[in-house]
């Protein structure tokens, strides 16, 4: 077996611990701790996640989207691939280190969609990017943490919690779609975004082919009418 080696270290803003890059022949990781929030093998529901969440957009004039963690950049090209040139999507990461990956040892994996004249790319909490106006958003894209089960950084907890879904669903349009990724099943939190007011659709998705783990991801529509 080839040995993972080390490639960079950052420091998660927030004293929140170090997040590490890793390569194993052409195979990469992103790890924080023993936990591990993205490999290039297995990619196949963070494309999902943006095919799925951008499938209904298709026909709305000027689609804006906002998508939740950068990672290795496949929700963000399966989103672009999905939408129309009229689109504009807003991508929020936290770690700047994962965004100098991306220009750097993982640029391969991003084949230029970085500079996609549709792409706005923020170096702040996606927390941030969902507060700063109402009826924003056709669709946000969480990809964040390994989900509302959060590894890494508590204030995560934030953007999952009763509080966190209905910020988002005061800044997504009407009939918007926030589609949340996950590692594993949740049923509190598919009540919880029952409970905030939103339509719940949940699929199971494999990480690989036909073979690789399933992982969940919730499209969860905004209805037309209002509190």
């Amino acid at each position: 077996m080839v040995p993972w080696m080390p490639v960079e270290t950052a420091p998660i803003p927030g004293d929140q611990g170090t997040m590490r890059l890793l390569r194993r022949g052409d195979e990469f990781s992103i790890v924080v701790g023993i936990a591990e929030l993205m490999n290039n093998r297995q990619r196949g529901s963070e494309q999902a996640l943006g095919v799925l969440g951008c499938a209904r957009l298709r026909d709305r004039p000027e689609p804006r989207v906002l998508i939740g963690g950068l990672g290795m950049g496949f929700t963000l090209r399966a989103a672009l691939d999905t939408l129309g040139p009229s689109a504009r999507v807003v991508v929020a990461e936290l770690v700047p280190a994962v965004v100098a990956w991306a220009r750097g040892p993982l640029a391969h994996l991003f084949a230029g969609c970085l500079d996609d004249p549709r792409v706005e790319l923020r170096v702040e909490d996606v927390g941030r990017s969902i507060q700063s106006g109402a009826a924003q958003y056709d669709a946000i894209l969480m990809d964040v943490d390994n989900g509302p089960e959060g590894l890494t950084r508590r204030a995560n907890d934030g953007l999952y919690d009763a509080a966190g879904l209905k910020r988002a669903r005061f800044a997504l349009r009407p009939e918007g779609i926030l589609a949340v990724w996950s590692g594993s099943p949740d049923r509190r939190f598919k009540a919880r975004l029952q409970r905030v007011g939103f339509k719940v659709d949940e699929q199971r998705v494999r990480s690989h082919g036909q073979s690789g783990r399933r992982h969940v991801l919730w499209l969860a529509t905004r209805p037309v009418a209002t509190w």
